[in-house]
């Protein structure tokens, strides 16, 4: 492969005002981070109240919750964020329908679709780890905690939940960086996350392999580090006798 390699391009200028191609880069990370972290506060939250009611005996609770998961788990996402992006604000009373359209600034309106769309869809797949941690423990601690005078809601919060929650991290974990991934799908309505900055950079530099490079190392950086962070969470959260830490 006769290719000169040009690393010295991102520190070039980009031609708009006093811009370098790496702080296309550096502004497109900045958006992944943000998209993600909010996403993943509304997938967890609402994930795992979904894990809790598909474990309640209250058959329509279940059922809710369950349906949930089967309708988000089975729609792709970039068809769910199309929804969210195009379709959704149209069915919007038209206050904020107009508020969403045309007061928000174009970045803003797909930040928040995004950030909707993905915690949404997370909030499924969080909401499958959570039911499956509160069920591998043993039945008998809801009768134990029947047994000490704490009602339903207080059994899910005292007892089963700080529990399953230390029995999920690593599938979590994974829920996790998958969200950092998707958060790509941005840039199919717009936004200029770190994959959009990269499109845009090797469309201005002609420099192709220099461009999804470094993006490529970015997001192997980026998952490696939160890895190593969930996987330290891991142990000093791990309970003994109850969880294997590090597949010990």
């Amino acid at each position: 492969m006769n290719y000169n390699w040009d690393w010295g391009i991102f520190f070039k200028s980009t031609g708009i005002g006093s811009e370098i191609y790496l702080d296309w880069f550096v502004t497109g990370l900045g958006w992944t981070i943000a998209i993600a972290l909010a996403g993943w506060v509304i997938a967890l939250l609402l994930g795992t109240l979904l894990g809790v009611l598909r474990t309640v005996p209250n058959r329509w609770l279940a059922g809710l919750a369950s349906a949930y998961v089967e309708i988000f788990r089975n729609v792709p996402l970039l068809v769910q964020l199309f929804l969210w992006y195009f379709l959704v604000p149209d069915l919007l009373p038209e206050p904020l329908e107009i508020w969403f359209k045309q007061d928000l600034a174009p970045a803003t309106s797909a930040y928040l679709s995004v950030v909707l769309c993905l915690g949404l869809f997370t909030a499924a797949r969080v909401c499958e780890q959570v039911r499956t941690g509160i069920q591998a423990l043993p039945s008998g601690q809801i009768a134990a905690g029947y047994a000490m005078g704490f009602r339903l809601p207080q059994i899910y919060r005292e007892v089963l939940l700080p529990q399953a929650l230390r029995i999920v991290i690593p599938p979590l974990t994974s829920e996790f960086l998958n969200i950092f991934k998707n958060s790509s799908v941005a840039s199919l309505i717009g936004l200029m996350e770190l994959l959009a900055q990269t499109k845009q950079t090797a469309e201005f530099s002609a420099n192709l392999f220099e461009a999804f490079t470094l993006a490529t190392l970015i997001y192997f950086t980026l998952n490696m580090g939160l890895m190593l962070l969930m996987r330290a969470v891991e142990k000093q959260v791990a309970v003994p006798g109850l969880i294997a830490v590090g597949g010990k």
